[in-house]
């Protein structure tokens, strides 16, 4: 072989087209002459040893520099390419009016209003609405662009720059699949994805139907599947919580898993479904997509995963966007072979069927030697033999960006500063669903620096998140912000404290962070350990087995929660005066009871149990050497007496509807009869029980009508609601764009043209939290 040419001896690519017999390539089946073909059309002769076979490529291709690059730049059919590009930008127009905001824009991005905000760098700022607006038209017609493949590299610019800045603008809003749709536009802009079934190709006929080099496709099956998003999650998932199914517990509740609990408890479900169907299917859903045999099966436990996700969790398109990489592991030239079962008439509009790609100066073509039988030809005169350094470059490129995602996931001894219980910066680590959390008490006290005053500050003022309770970076930039809002109502020098209580996988609650550090004043950075972040109370998950035994011996009514705490602090509560019959047992370390009220002390060892007064504060301080576990039992004496009642209406209801009801009924039960069908009916109830009672019931009956509801009317209720929440983006939008060019209107003006884009279909008022899924993590 020449230097600076590419010999074709093994002309494999990893996670590229590979041949789908195993026989003799020279000869045989129609099915093997048309792999040949394609193989040919592609600038190759497949034949070989059982690895190029399989894997698309033999080991002497990573011996050497030179044969790494003519590996990579091989050419490939740009038809899948094209199609994940269409699809991609499809899912990312519709993602940008929903998941990115754009429906809710006005409310994101108050204007003059005192909300705090949580970058990633504190300069980074919200521009004023309206341009935040144009913002947002930027990013979309972008998406279309991408879509359509109509000015590509300016669309994928417009954008991965925009997506990026509303990215780091708002840290409460990170995710896994939110920092993939970012990544996946960046490797898109690089990429020739312009090359099949878009605008540029009938405006540039070099474009049209040309090859594209091997590398556009490494990336992606390795960034989506292989294992950056699938392997490093399974691997995310080898952890205790995870593999003993505390994680994500909750889940086997769900409607979806009510064929696995014909079969199973609860608990097994939870366990070997959930927890380990997960688990499974995240390290070996790459390899199964990767390989010819199985693939079909890898096709369908993802697709079947997706489809599952999209119920259970509001994640947006992520799970859409999941279904259309996995034709991506697929040959090629999928689309062409598909296509080609259509209709004639139907050919002008759906993508190319023929005739084959044509090459590419993007490629490196080798020469064509079949080592089967020894034959040798020359290439075409418009092909290249030669590696040239824009060759190089993209090799270079590949090679230190897959390096980099490997290496991120697991860099957060640098980031140490984001470690609060979780693997750093939430959103490049993969760690998807590992983490459920539940928080049972946040208080935020301040201190005036100048008069020593102390008051209390409701939980998430001038903010509209809740993720900083979780986060020590966030609750720094809380906290500086507060300091900056309160001197306007008279609070000088502000000093900030959190009591935030956590429970991590269904352990005890405890503390997150320190009470008594004054926040402002705390040094934070995100190169060191977090001073003021307590540590996790790993040594008491054990307990976790006993609370299943505690909870299970107690009757419906009883609530109970567990508490766990640090030597030296104390839980100062409150009892509603709803709750009745509540206590404080211990379990492990040893308690001082104080009654405010009663001004009394009461010390608790091991298994002893302290009745609490309803109505009135107490504290709980820990006195033992090492952290004390205890638990609240009470009763909502409140909610169990309602319960009564709504239980006596009902049978009373019933007996007058089947008429062994004798007795002429009250005045302020007559609405159980009249008020019945007619919701108007319940204005005139004056028994507050009877109103809760009807209420109660219409809802109910509207639940049942919605879940009955038959296809037709399910869609007709979807294309409503999306027909409403598109014009009001598009009223807002235009009103954005014209105060951009004009100027603001009168405010009269403006305050209609505002309430009519705000317009919400009749029934949006009624929508139900029954028919939506659990919130991710």
């Amino acid at each position: 072989m020449e230097a600076g040419t590419c010999d074709n001896a093994a002309a494999g690519a990893p996670f590229v087209e590979k041949s789908s017999g195993h026989g003799d390539s020279s000869g045989g089946s129609d099915e093997e002459k048309r792999t040949m073909q394609r193989a040919a059309a592609a600038g190759v002769v497949e034949c070989g040893s059982r690895m190029k076979r399989l894997f698309g490529f033999e080991r002497e291709d990573l011996s050497s520099w030179h044969r790494l690059v003519c590996l990579l730049n091989r050419p490939a059919d740009p038809a899948s390419l094209g199609i994940f590009r269409f699809l991609f930008g499809m899912v990312m127009a519709i993602d940008i009016t929903q998941e990115r905001g754009l429906s809710h824009l006005d409310y994101k991005y108050l204007d003059g209003a005192p909300v705090c905000r949580f970058p990633l760098l504190n300069f980074l700022q919200p521009l004023p609405l309206d341009y935040m607006y144009l913002v947002y038209v930027v990013m979309f017609f972008g998406a279309i662009g991408i879509m359509l493949g109509c000015f590509y590299r300016l669309a994928c610019l417009m954008f991965i720059s925009t997506y990026w800045y509303v990215f780091f603008l708002d840290k409460t809003t990170w995710n896994n699949h939110s920092y993939l749709y970012g990544l996946i536009g960046f490797q898109l802009t690089i990429m020739d994805a312009n090359r099949y079934w878009s605008i540029d190709g009938l405006r540039s006929p070099k474009k049209r139907n040309a090859q594209v080099p091997l590398w556009n496709y490494t990336l992606l099956r390795s960034q989506v599947c292989i294992f950056i998003v699938y392997f490093i999650a399974g691997i995310k998932k080898l952890d205790a919580d995870w593999v003993e199914g505390y994680s994500m517990s909750y889940l086997a509740h769900h409607w979806l898993f009510d064929p696995f609990r014909m079969i199973l408890p609860n608990e097994m479900v939870s366990l070997l479904v959930v927890h380990g169907g997960g688990l499974c299917l995240d390290l070996s859903a790459g390899y199964l997509l990767f390989f010819d045999a199985t693939r079909p099966y890898g096709i369908f436990f993802v697709s079947y995963f997706h489809c599952m996700n999209s119920q259970l969790f509001n994640i947006g398109m992520f799970s859409y966007t999941m279904l259309a990489t996995s034709p991506l592991f697929c040959y090629p030239d999928w689309p062409r072979r598909f296509f080609a079962h259509f209709p004639c008439f139907l050919r002008p509009v759906l993508p190319l069927t023929t005739p084959p790609p044509q090459p590419s100066t993007s490629c490196v073509y080798p020469e064509i030697r079949n080592t089967c039988t020894g034959a040798q030809e020359n290439i075409s005169a418009c092909k290249t033999s030669k590696t040239r350094f824009k060759h190089k470059l993209a090799t270079l490129f590949s090679i230190l960006y897959l390096t980099e995602q490997f290496f991120l996931p697991y860099s957060h001894f640098i980031t140490q500063g984001y470690n609060n219980w979780t693997n750093g910066l939430y959103g490049y680590s993969w760690d998807m669903m590992v983490h459920s959390r539940s928080h049972q008490h946040v208080k935020i006290t301040y201190r005036d620096g100048k008069t020593g005053v102390v008051g209390y500050l409701n939980p998430g003022v001038f903010t509209q998140s809740r993720r900083w309770k979780d986060h020590g970076d966030m609750l720094k930039q809380y906290a500086t912000c507060l300091s900056h809002h309160l001197p306007h109502y008279n609070i000088s020098d502000p000093e900030i404290y959190f009591d935030i209580w956590v429970s991590i996988n269904e352990r005890f609650q405890q503390r997150i962070f320190d009470p008594r550090v004054d926040i402002v004043k705390a040094d934070w950075s995100p190169f060191r350990p977090n001073p003021w972040l307590m540590p996790l109370l790993v040594d008491l998950s054990p307990w976790r087995t006993k609370f299943q035994e505690i909870e299970g011996s107690l009757d419906n009514q009883t609530e109970i929660v567990f508490i766990a705490d640090f030597p030296g602090l104390h839980l100062e509560n409150y009892v509603s005066e709803d709750l009745g019959n509540t206590s404080v047992q211990v379990l492990q370390g040893q308690l001082n009871v104080e009654i405010v009220d009663e001004k009394k002390n009461y010390t608790l060892q091991p298994g002893e149990k302290k009745q609490l007064p309803a109505g009135a504060y107490h504290k709980v301080y820990t006195v033992s050497e090492g952290p004390s576990c205890y638990m609240y039992i009470y009763v909502n004496t409140t909610e169990a007496a309602l319960q009564r009642n709504f239980t006596k209406l009902f049978e009373l209801q019933e007996r007058v509807r089947n008429g062994t009801e004798t007795e002429p009924l009250p005045p302020e039960l007559q609405p159980l009869i009249t008020g019945e069908n007619d919701e108007g009916s319940e204005v005139s109830v004056t028994d507050p029980i009877v109103r809760l009672f009807l209420k109660r019931q219409q809802r109910m009956k509207e639940v049942k009508k919605r879940r009955e509801a038959n296809v037709f009317e399910r869609l007709n209720r979807f294309a409503v609601k999306k027909y409403y929440m598109y014009l009001g983006i598009l009223h807002v939008i235009t009103i954005a764009m014209r105060n951009l060019a004009v100027g603001l209107p009168p405010l009269d003006q403006l305050t209609r043209e505002v309430a009519f884009a705000n317009m919400k279909d009749p029934e949006a008022n009624q929508d139900l939290k029954d028919e939506v899924g659990h919130d991710e993590l």
